[in-house]
């Protein structure tokens, strides 16, 4: 709930925020500045004394403000035409127009109203109220995604938009709301639904009569200090019971023109001097520094508005369109989709499309937006859920476990849950498997068998389709067509063979990157921003199904790069390892923020074997910070299969790559890179007391293998590979 209304409540209100926001920051500037031209006066000067210095330049005088910034202005009259000026206090002659800023003003109404009066008034508190609302969901989400409060700080991943949004939102959050709240409660005074209670101050009875008293003798008026002063009204000429009329920092009262007494005095209200606060926080008028800080924060909103687009829009694109939608409190089979890339969206609209020719009423909704007291003629719950990284939600189902285990009741109408990962990883299909078990110990009733989808399989899918009809009762044919990510065509520029002796051939593979527009470079579209250990998805001649290879390079080396090992009877493989320089595929780019090296300083344990050692090279070659990184390679025979093989040794030589072990299966003494581990189990436990992060690529057995190894390596320290996960510092790219 909170996501969805972040989301929306940015992306419908974003030119509005952008403009207020825009033109908040511009006239942050003012106070500045008009700060900085401001004439100071002297702390020894008193109101009368520049009272009486202004009325020896312009004796027609008849008022004197001083703005929060310290400015001093004048009014007068020199004869029947009207004067007015910024005023020197320590001469009092005419410094500058006192005029008001035609930019300012009219930044003003636009900040303030949007130039159409009242009703422009009331959309600009809206906008207001919207971006409180944003600043205090983006809180929750951004605490949310970090793991707790501790960790607002900490470094992120993923692509570039995303962590641009958040990192910007974490600095900007507190000036925001600070501007959002006091907006509100300047327009609640404005449209009068908070008023202040200011105490009047009564006129007084009687005055002496009397005229003709110098300033500078007045005795109420040489007991204000000048940089106390807000405002000194001046009596009207030829009438002697007119009166001087004093505001200062405290209050206000009035001074008899004939004695220069004090004639009442009324201090400032609690509520008036809290409304003069709010109004200083929110202009920065008397507080330029804050202004600037605020308008530095406000800079930031269109930022967040457009990376918000960016982070919105690849998800909307992936959603299928779903025509047909039944209302959640009228439909009687309920669909809930978790997907991190959009392709779950697709099984789930062909299941829908299905069930309504069966005739049924379905509703398909992502599990985020799951609320069982909607569904009041619900008669079947069904989850099609995939599994992002080791085991987490994906985008579309966060927070729903936690929602779950708050319930009291569960649903009574019973649910069937199916998954959709990749049998080749470890954790595949666990976040629907830990959905199910959730149901279950909830005591949710259960429609049919926990079940799962491999490779997006439509066998595998028909097949359960099947099933689901049998539950059901009716004849249920699921034909489902894999909607293919957007491709590129990649020529090959390059490529390096080994393994040919050992029996394991292998390919190093260099593509061109494709030619990218203006926007897809701004937006990170395609191929124009990617990292090592992104994966290239390539869709073979003949087959609707991808096959997944781990990035050996990022965006900035300028070329695309993968190891290839080629299986035999292999689709994919073999048609990637047949291409000549020159030839073509067709790939696209799938992120994988969780198989990042990131770009601090703390050292990295790469451990890699055969093609695995791929986005590890990709992280030694971008090492430009020269981080400590040692890496732990297993190959067959270092004649034949040693991958970059002379790129190690220069990246050695570069202080890229700080120590570099491979172990050699076939040589005169066997060893696997769990053994070179054992080996090496000092240098491994000093980097770790260092803070290192260790990274895992290759086969699940060789996988399996490192974890015992680092398991017994570790032990002296108190810490596990599960421990180490737990933290970020131990992450895998297994298949």
């Amino acid at each position: 709930m909170m996501r969805i209304l972040h989301r929306w409540l940015g992306l419908v209100l974003a030119v509005l925020l952008f403009v207020t926001a825009l033109s908040g920051a511009a006239l942050s500037l003012f106070p500045a500045l008009e700060s900085a031209r401001s004439l100071q006066p002297d702390v020894t000067l008193t109101v009368a004394d520049l009272a009486a210095r202004v009325q020896a330049a312009h004796p027609g005088l008849e008022q004197i403000k001083r703005a929060p910034s310290g400015q001093i202005s004048a009014w007068w009259f020199d004869g029947d035409q009207p004067g007015s000026a910024v005023i020197d206090p320590a001469t009092g002659r005419d410094v500058a127009s006192a005029d008001p800023n035609p930019l300012r003003r009219w930044l003003t109404n636009l900040h303030r109203s949007l130039l159409l009066g009242d009703t422009g008034r009331m959309i600009v508190a809206a906008g207001a109220l919207a971006m409180l609302l944003l600043a205090i969901s983006g809180v929750v989400l951004v605490v949310r995604r970090l793991g707790g409060w501790r960790h607002w700080l900490a470094r992120l991943r993923g692509p570039l938009a995303g962590r641009l949004h958040t990192d910007i939102a974490r600095v900007a959050v507190l000036g925001l709301a600070l501007s959002a709240m006091t907006a509100l409660w300047m327009s609640a005074e404005t449209f009068e639904i908070v008023t202040i209670d200011a105490a009047s101050l009564e006129t007084p009875a009687t005055v002496s009569g009397q005229t003709g008293l110098a300033l500078a003798e007045m005795q109420a008026l040489r007991a204000v200090p000048a940089a106390e002063l807000r405002e000194l009204s001046f009596p009207a000429p030829d009438d002697p019971q007119d009166m001087f009329t004093l505001r200062t920092d405290r209050g206000m009262g009035y001074v008899d023109q004939g004695t220069g007494t004090l004639l009442g005095w009324q201090d400032l209200s609690l509520g008036q001097r809290a409304s003069e606060t709010i109004y200083m926080l929110h202009t920065g008028q008397g507080a330029a520094v804050l202004g600037l800080f605020l308008g530095v924060m406000a800079l930031g909103v269109p930022v967040l508005a457009v990376t918000g687009v960016l982070v919105w829009l690849p998800g909307w694109r992936n959603r299928p369109q779903l025509t047909g939608n039944a209302p959640a409190a009228q439909a009687d089979t309920i669909v809930l989709v978790g997907s991190e890339g959009g392709s779950t969206w697709g099984f789930a609209a062909t299941l829908a499309r299905a069930l309504r020719d069966a005739g049924q009423s379905v509703h398909v909704a992502p599990m985020t937006a799951f609320q069982p007291a909607r569904y009041r003629r619900a008669r079947r719950f069904l989850i099609l859920a995939a599994t992002y990284g080791e085991g987490d939600a994906p985008a579309s189902a966060k927070g729903f476990l936690a929602r779950l285990q708050t319930l009291e009741t569960v649903p009574t109408a019973p649910l069937a849950v199916l998954g959709f990962g990749d049998r080749s990883f470890p954790a595949f299909c666990a976040f629907a498997r830990a959905v199910d078990n959730a149901a279950r110990n909830k005591g949710w009733p259960a429609l049919m068998a926990f079940d799962t989808i491999d490779r997006q399989s439509p066998q595998d899918f028909a097949r359960w389709g099947r099933i689901l009809g049998q539950a059901l009762g009716i004849e249920l044919e699921l034909v489902h067509q894999p909607d293919l990510p957007a491709t590129q065509t990649l020529t090959l520029l390059e490529r390096h063979d080994y393994g040919a002796a050992v029996q394991a051939p292998m390919s190093i593979l260099r593509f061109a990157l494709p030619k990218a527009s203006l926007w897809q470079r701004l937006a990170g579209q395609r191929f124009t921003q990617f990292e090592p250990g992104d994966l290239l998805g390539i869709v073979p001649e003949g087959s609707a199904v991808p096959r997944l290879y781990s990035l050996a390079s990022g965006s900035r080396d300028g070329f695309i790069e993968i190891v290839v090992h080629r299986h035999v009877g292999g689709l994919t493989s073999g048609q990637l390892t047949q291409l000549e320089p020159g030839q073509t595929a067709q790939g696209f780019l799938r992120r994988h923020p969780g198989f990042h090296a990131g770009r601090d300083r703390t050292p990295l344990i790469l451990i890699g074997a055969g093609t695995g050692v791929g986005p590890l090279a990709g992280f030694i070659r971008n090492n430009k910070s020269h981080r400590p990184v040692h890496l732990f390679f297993g190959l067959r025979q270092p004649d034949s299969d040693f991958l970059y093989r002379n790129e190690l040794s220069d990246w050695q030589a570069d202080g890229k790559l700080a120590h570099l072990s491979i172990a050699v299966s076939r040589g005169e003494r066997p060893q696997y890179v769990q053994d070179a581990l054992r080996q090496q189990a000092p240098r491994i436990t000093a980097a770790i007391s260092q803070g290192a992060r260790i990274m895992v690529c290759g086969g699940r057995d060789m996988a399996r293998g490192v974890a015992d190894a680092l398991t017994d390596i570790l032990k002296p320290t108190g810490l596990t590979p599960a421990m180490l996960k737990v933290g970020d510092r131990y992450v895998e790219d297994i298949y």
